[in-house]
């Protein structure tokens, strides 16, 4: 479905400032995987995502949708397949705006016969799928967003996002602002919607039990690097603390490899 081949990015190249921040990547995500990936600060995590979904251009290498390159085509064409959750829960939902209001941009992907689409069969697809989240939400169709909890508004743009049906959710930390009971909420969220609607996602975060318990799939990247891929029956068995002696273990392999 998704492929990255030898993807690099380069900062300030060819300046006293230049960074490497991706290393050869190669990358296959199949349809239906849910990846989580894990790794420290500067490891590359975002960037990966933000070269994803064209924020940045790679340096080399090549990305590819479906058999189809996409390495130059412009964010806001990769947005019609690439749906991204950000860690701050005030970017996914129009503050100013009411819910109901939010809910039909996500809907319409624009405000073009706002208020005459809005009517009440419109109104009532919402509310039913509002129950979804199971926090009453669909009686505050009216109310406007700048009222409701970090913890909402994250469960919200979740929904949206599930909601306009991505072919791949990018999921960049999305639970990390939240307090421990809502971060819990949206990941039992993300989890349900992924699994029963069989979308495709990657999720950052940087709480390896997290990263264990969710998904079919476990990337470690280091130093601009994916150092781990794991999956399968080696996954379901991994626990923390053997995460953390495989990466141990790589990194010195790593390390020797490159003396």
């Amino acid at each position: 479905m998704i492929r990255l081949e030898n993807i690099k990015k380069v900062f300030h190249e060819g300046t006293v400032n230049e960074n490497t921040a991706l290393r050869s990547i190669n990358l296959t995500v199949s349809k239906g995987d849910f990846i989580t990936i894990v790794g420290s600060n500067g490891a590359g995590k975002s960037t990966l995502f933000n070269t994803i979904s064209g924020s940045f251009s790679p340096t080399g290498g090549q990305i590819f949708f479906n058999n189809e390159n996409v390495t130059r085509m412009a964010e806001y064409q990769r947005a019609k397949y690439i749906g991204r959750i950000f860690q701050d829960p005030l970017l996914g939902t129009a503050s100013n705006m009411s819910l109901e209001d939010n809910m039909m941009i996500c809907n319409k992907k624009g405000f073009k016969g706002l208020r005459v689409s809005l009517n009440s069969k419109m109104r009532e697809r919402f509310r039913d799928e509002l129950k979804l989240l199971q926090m009453g939400l669909e009686e505050r169709m009216e109310h406007n967003l700048s009222l409701f909890s970090g913890g909402q508004r994250q469960a919200l743009t979740l929904l949206m996002t599930v909601l306009s049906n991505p072919a791949l959710i990018l999921l960049d930390e999305h639970t990390a602002a939240l307090d421990p009971k809502n971060a819990a909420m949206v990941l039992e969220l993300t989890d349900k919607f992924i699994s029963e609607r069989k979308l495709t996602a990657m999720m950052i975060t940087h709480n390896m039990s997290q990263a264990i318990k969710y998904g079919n799939r476990i990337l470690m990247m280091h130093k601009g690097e994916i150092i781990l891929d794991i999956s399968g029956e080696e996954k379901k068995n991994l626990t923390v603390e053997g995460l953390v002696k495989k990466f141990y273990d790589v990194n010195d392999e790593v390390l020797l490899s490159h003396e």
